[in-house]
Order: C-alpha cells, then sequence, then structure tokens
C-alpha cells in the first residue's frame, strides 16, 4: 500500500502554521533560557506525579484490584504525592538532583565503556579507538555536569529546545506546502 499526497484544507493549513509558529517561538525561548526550560520541564512532571499519585491512592481506597495490596497501592501514592511535592516545591533542587543522578550514569557508562574497548582485542583498532574516545567523552561530559548540574541542566535545555525547533519548522513547512500524506482512496 503506497501513501498519496493529497492537498489539506485550508483551515488544518492555518492551524499548522498557526502551532508550528507556537512551537517556534517557545523553542527559541527555550533555546535562550535552557536551563529553565529543563527546570521547567521538572516542575510539570512534579505536577504530572502530583495526579497520579491521587489516582494511586484513590484506586486503592476505593477499588483495588484484585489479588493486590490496597494497602501498598495507598502507600505507594502517598509516596508518589510526597515526590511530586517535593518536586513541585523544589524544582531547582530536583533539576539539580536529577542531573547528578545522570551525571553518575553518564560517568559510569564512559568507564564501561573505556574498559570493555581496551578489552575488545577482537575488535577493528578503529572500532577499539572510537569506543574509547566515546567513553572519555562521556566521562568528561559526566564531570562537567557533576561540578556544574547548572550545566548539565543547560545542555539538556538546548538539546530539547533545538529539536522542538525543528519540528516546528517542520510544521510550518507542512502548513504553508499543504501537502498532508494520506492513504489511496481516502477523501478529506
Amino acid at each position: 500500500m503506497t501513501l498519496a499526497e493529497t492537498k489539506s484544507p485550508g483551515w488544518t493549513r492555518a492551524l499548522q502554521i498557526g502551532l508550528g509558529i507556537i512551537v517556534v517561538v517557545l523553542s527559541s525561548l527555550a533555546l535562550f533560557f535552557p536551563a529553565f526550560a529543563t527546570i521547567g520541564v521538572v516542575y510539570i512532571l512534579g505536577i504530572v506525579l502530583f495526579f497520579t499519585g491521587i489516582e494511586r491512592i484513590v484506586i486503592g481506597i476505593f477499588h483495588p484490584a484484585p489479588g493486590s495490596s490496597r494497602w501498598g497501592t495507598i502507600g505507594l501514592g502517598i509516596i508518589v504525592l510526597i515526590v511530586s511535592l517535593i518536586v513541585i516545591v523544589y524544582p531547582l533542587g530536583s533539576t539539580v538532583f536529577i542531573m547528578f543522578v545522570l551525571a553518575i550514569a553518564l560517568f559510569c557508562d564512559g568507564i564501561a565503556r573505556v574498559v570493555h574497548s581496551l578489552a575488545a582485542r577482537s575488535q577493528s583498532g578503529g572500532a577499539r579507538a572510537f569506543g574509547i574516545i566515546a567513553g572519555i567523552f562521556e566521562i568528561i561530559i559526566a564531570i562537567l555536569i557533576m561540578v556544574s548540574p547548572i550545566w548539565g541542566a543547560v545542555l539538556a535545555g538546548i538539546m530539547v529546545a533545538i529539536a522542538l525547533l525543528v519540528v516546528g519548522i517542520q510544521i510550518i513547512v507542512a502548513g504553508v506546502s499543504g501537502r498532508s500524506m494520506s492513504l489511496p482512496g481516502r477523501k478529506d
């Protein structure tokens, strides 16, 4: 089955262009203020977890699953609620903690990559060298993040902002071109 190109209706094209502009503007703001963008994402995740904790508590009280522990569900929901409140009240500290934990994971992976590449005698010299360089790069980035977790937040914010900027541009281009992909025989 192949995809056929059809023209989008005018209202969907205008919607795509409008939404694309919003995405480009917001991603540009995130690109200029990447640390705040990362902290904002952590804050929003805290809010999402808050409602998830409430949902678990309500399910545990009123609709426990057969064979599950009612009190376990309620207890874990309370833990999620407490952690989410900490994230909401202290978004900067939570972001720093998350960056530090991610830096530790990156550091460990970098060491593992270097050790594996040094020990992998069956790999070609180029592959081993690339593995060692990649591992050293991971270790350096991890150390930089551990020394300054805000630097890690800035780096994460920049990467997400660039990805969203590209998506926003793609949405605008799709709206301007008026082309949408649809299945053959479909009438829009």
